[in-house]
């Protein structure tokens, strides 16, 4: 397969921004990411969209952009795990040569001025009738108490501790301090999350990511023509896909393994490398524990001891694994899966300045959806594949 590589990356302001439907953001972030590139909006020959909670934006953004003659424009979604793969459809595409060069991108504006943050992800009330009104019966109105449920049947089975889940926390709000567009850039310690205020036990505030409004767009082309732009690129080692299809029923594994089993294996084999290879890792962190479950399916630690592992200072400056060196979802800004490929980008450019990481030469990169049931994978890095 021909060498493929990011060679743009546009992201507008994050955060609580507001003013911008989720297409107008969309549309700074592209053409931000074709500046980034030192490509004109003319040179792009493909769109991959992503919405968000809006449902914008949608193919429609190729006509707000002004693109014509495209030879692919698709929308996609699987939540979290979208950037993933949409950067893998558009790799693909490059590699058969159905495109030349892609942008993919996400958007989404869920916060409203006065409104809260967690009412931007709260579930319709419409949908509590029949079976799902027995959920609602017994709280599960939110994204989080399905998320609380996993990590609490986790903590059953292998004697996880909140505490581990704050070591989390605390590590990536370590990272945060460096990256100037943090929202959250304060140290914390272990106190102050086991402190912060339940959000559904056994999950704080501080377990919990930052709904953010803005886009993300990143441009696939080949590695040869990469080389020639203005930026170094990015190169694609591998990708993959997983979805295990969890239900909540007697004899599943939700809570205990994710889709990261399935496409980390896959990505990996892809780029011909093991666990004990990578370097630096940006995984999506819509909560504490996604991060803990995912190192463990990944195989940088046994099942069950993703806590030790998190304890153990490994992900934090200094550690042994640098993980989301920007400050994730959880401190920095929450763009879906775009967030730990942005800051990927960012680090193997060398662009980190007071949060870079030595070990950049072989960077994970993953996606989560739905409620653990959707994952993508990416490994990426500043050398061509297989030369490191």
């Amino acid at each position: 397969m021909a060498e493929t590589a990011i060679a743009g990356l546009g992201m507008t302001e994050l955060g609580k921004v507001y003013g911008l439907s989720p297409r107008r953001f969309a549309a700074q972030a592209v053409r931000a990411a074709a500046a980034d590139a030192g490509l004109a909006l003319t040179d792009l020959d493909g769109l991959i969209v992503a919405p968000g909670m809006s449902g914008s934006p949608g193919v429609e953004l190729a006509h707000t952009l002004g693109l014509r003659d495209l030879r692919l424009l698709v929308q996609m979604n699987s939540f979290g795990a979208t950037a993933g793969a949409m950067v893998a459809h558009a790799a693909s595409a490059v590699a058969a040569g159905s495109a030349t060069a892609v942008a993919c991108v996400f958007a989404d504006a869920p916060l409203r001025p006065g409104s809260s943050a967690g009412s931007a992800y709260h579930r319709d009330a419409r949908e509590w009738h029949g079976l799902d009104g027995l959920r609602a019966a017994h709280g599960f109105r939110s994204v989080t108490a399905y998320y609380a449920l996993a990590a609490r049947r986790h903590m059953a089975r292998y004697g996880t501790t909140g505490e581990q889940l704050g070591a989390i926390a605390v590590s990536t709000r370590a990272w945060a301090a460096g990256n100037p567009r943090a929202q959250l850039r304060e140290p914390i310690s272990l106190r102050d999350h086991q402190e912060s205020r339940w959000v559904v036990e056994p999950l704080h505030l501080l377990d919990c990511c930052l709904v953010s409004n803005g886009g993300i767009a990143v441009i696939v082309t080949s590695a040869e023509r990469a080389r020639d732009l203005a930026r170094p690129p990015v190169y694609l080692w591998g990708w993959g896909q997983g979805h295990p299809g969890h239900r909540l029923e007697r004899g599943s594994d939700f809570g205990l393994t994710t889709g990261a089993a399935i496409s980390g294996p896959a990505a990996m084999k892809m780029a011909g490398v093991t666990p004990a290879e990578i370097t630096m890792c940006q995984l999506y962190d819509c909560y504490t524990f996604t991060v803990l479950v995912s190192l463990e399916d990944y195989g940088f630690c046994a099942k069950g001891e993703g806590g030790a592992f998190a304890a153990s200072g490994a992900l934090g400056p200094g550690g042994t694994l640098p993980t989301n060196t920007g400050g994730g979802q959880l401190s920095s800004y929450y763009l879906w899966g775009m967030t730990p490929l942005s800051e990927a980008v960012i680090q193997a450019r060398g662009d980190g300045g007071a949060r870079q990481a030595p070990g950049n030469d072989l960077i994970l990169v993953s996606g989560n959806g739905g409620v653990l049931d959707h994952h993508s994978t990416l490994i990426v890095g500043p050398d061509p594949r297989g030369r490191r």
